[in-house]
């Protein structure tokens, strides 16, 4: 099918926020058709908390995958949306800062501070244990807020303009999260807002030991990433472009090309980056700004 195709084509040459975008709606739509043909089937779906986030310690304990499969679970189109687009708006923004693969680790990261925060508080708090054993977390929201706060940190007075609102400083529209969250707490979703603080105190954590200690928490995710990416590509690596001349490019020689032209993208993005762990944002010039927002953006 030539749709199908040209979405796999999307998500294989699309950036790592594509491809974190992609995955969410994929997972949407095969969880919603299973979900669909059991009840048409008079069948039972409780096996969709095998891949949510349990608050039970013990049930965590039989089902250790769900900490990394609840964060790219969705059952409500509502949530799905709002999740995909929070995560595409703040993740642009994320890379004006860091690296496509910090992008993608720290959402992965984000996700498990997320869930060790919820987990923790329905286990703490006398309030929320009687509910614990039957209490279970969905969705991308915690790794979210961590993409969000990152920046929130490196540069908190950096404007950003909100409909309706104006502008904004971004340490002001962090606070604003936080705030909801923590009233949220005694809301109607007290599980989702303690995530949601998870995924921040990530965010932060990750943006003051990048900029203070020069220390990547993404790494081990990033080299995980790379391992698993490397079995997942084996043996398919494209020949080397060559010049024919009077000839147009073959499919496989523009391929290449344009694999190199990121690949230049991507060591001119860490250079930058360098830059900013050693010396800050604010020492960039102008054009280095510009340089990083356009290749980011591509």
């Amino acid at each position: 099918m030539a749709i199908w195709g040209e979405i796999k084509q999307s998500y294989k040459e699309g950036s790592y926020l594509t491809r974190l975008l992609y995955i969410n709606v994929a997972v949407f739509i095969v969880v919603s058709i299973a979900i669909l043909i059991c009840t048409l089937s008079a069948v039972r779906t409780a096996w969709i908390q095998y891949v949510m986030m349990p608050a039970s310690g013990w049930q965590f304990l039989h089902q250790p995958w769900s900490i990394i499969t609840y964060m790219f679970l969705h059952t409500s189109i509502i949530h799905l949306i709002f999740n995909v687009l929070a995560l595409y708006w703040f993740g642009k923004f994320f890379l004006n800062y860091y690296s496509q693969k910090q992008l993608t680790s720290l959402y992965i990261i984000g996700g498990i501070f997320g869930a060790l925060v919820y987990m923790l508080g329905y286990n703490v708090f006398p309030y929320f244990i009687p509910m614990s054993g039957s209490s279970y977390l969905l969705g991308a929201s915690a790794s979210v807020m961590a993409i969000l706060f990152a920046p929130v940190v490196t540069d908190p007075n950096r404007e950003i303009r909100l409909a309706l609102i104006g502008n904004i400083k971004l340490k002001y529209l962090g606070l604003a999260f936080l705030l909801i969250d923590l009233l949220g707490i005694g809301a109607t979703n007290p599980g989702g807002s303690m995530a949601h603080i998870g995924g921040a105190i990530a965010g932060c954590i990750f943006a003051l030991m990048l900029n203070k200690k020069s220390v990547d928490i993404c790494s081990p995710i990033n080299t995980i990433i790379g391992w698993f990416s490397r079995i997942s590509f084996r043996g398919m690596h494209k020949p080397k472009m060559t010049a024919r001349p009077g000839g147009k490019a073959t499919d496989a020689e523009w391929n290449q090309y344009n694999n190199e032209t990121r690949k230049n993208n991507n060591a001119r993005i860490d250079e930058i980056l360098d830059k900013i762990k050693k010396s800050g944002y604010a020492a960039l010039s102008e054009e280095e700004k510009k340089e990083l927002f356009d290749i980011s953006h591509k």
